[in-house]
């Protein structure tokens, strides 16, 4: 299963507390893992004198990251006894400043709190989402109202048996990924794991519909259950492979427990996160596009639109950052 190993916090400096730094410190120590924590402050334009003030804009920067360091090591010195944190005060434009700290240092997981609800909704046009799209490790957003402890983790895997070989290959990576993650954490947080496939099946608009010559409806409902077993075989594949990777013993213990909602991903995920009261959601974003593709800009923003958890946001094997190092 997934162990992360260097971990870096992103300190929002507009949240009214710093939400996600006990469970960061947490995760920190659980997987003897490096723990930085970093704030970042607006970048000035250099050597600009102010009008009637013997002073640059130079100064004024110096003063700010002076007082930045003070605040972070203020903020972090008393949890330095649990587990070693380094601390950093990163100048400029917070999505690019991180993934570059990310690409210099080689950083496995991201963790950064949103405002209050609606959780994911606030974010959009803002950095979290550019990081969402951008950042080449895995993304964690929390919110400052999460648990210090989750109950439930739920997994949105996408196992439909449709497209290229090549495509599928990529899919059934990113969804060993969701899965290895998922599962390290519901195991660290003693937590149920909760495995999730929305699925459609193909065609039936327009077999139901009437659009076009159709069989007897018998014939139609035949169809959709075979696709529905079709699917639950898939999800079933997944998760026998998951038992590989983890153990029997591991997998016995996690008992996922399996979810097949039909519909639209945009509205079902949400709707499943609601009724089984969801801690975090753990999904892929630029996965594969299509009826039920989880991917950023499409279906994965309107899932996050909707949803009122955390969420931990995974990319595929050999994703490439478009913000240069």
């Amino acid at each position: 299963m997934k162990h992360f190993t260097n971990i870096l916090y992103v300190l929002d400096q507009e949240a009214e507390q710093p939400c996600g730094l006990e469970r960061a410190v947490a995760l920190a120590r659980g997987n003897q893992a490096r723990l930085k924590v970093v704030s970042v402050i607006e970048s000035l334009p250099a050597g600009t004198p102010l009008e009637g003030l013997d002073l640059t804009t130079d100064d004024l920067q110096a003063a700010s990251l002076a007082e930045s360091e003070r605040c972070l090591n203020a903020l972090v010195e008393p949890l330095r006894e649990t587990v070693a944190i380094e601390t950093k005060v990163l100048t400029g434009k917070l999505f690019r400043e991180v993934i570059w700290e990310v690409l210099r240092h080689n950083h496995d997981l991201v963790m950064k709190c949103v405002g209050y609800k609606p959780p994911m909704a606030a974010l959009f046009g803002s950095e979290d989402l550019h990081l969402l799209r951008k950042c080449p490790c895995p993304l964690w957003l929390g919110r400052p109202q999460d648990a210090l402890n989750y109950r439930r983790v739920l997994a949105a895997v996408d196992v439909a048996p449709l497209g290229p070989n090549k495509e599928q290959a990529q899919q059934q990576a990113l969804n060993a990924t969701i899965l290895d993650f998922a599962a390290a954490l519901a195991t660290s947080e003693f937590a149920e794991l909760h495995v999730a496939h929305v699925w459609t099946a193909l065609g039936e608009p327009i077999l139901r519909g009437g659009m076009i010559a159709t069989p007897a409806e018998t014939k139609i409902d035949a169809y959709i259950e075979a696709e529905r077993r079709r699917h639950s075989q898939a999800l079933e594949r997944a998760l026998a492979d998951l038992e590989v990777r983890a153990g029997t013993e591991t997998m016995q213990w996690l008992n996922p427990v399996r979810h097949l909602p039909k519909g639209s991903p945009r509205e079902e995920l949400p709707a499943l996160a609601t009724r089984i009261d969801a801690d975090i959601l753990v999904l892929g974003t630029l996965g594969r596009t299509g009826v039920s593709g989880l991917l950023i800009g499409n279906t994965a923003e309107a899932v996050l639109q909707r949803i009122d958890c955390a969420v931990l946001a995974v990319k595929p094997e050999g994703f490439v950052s478009p913000v240069a190092a």
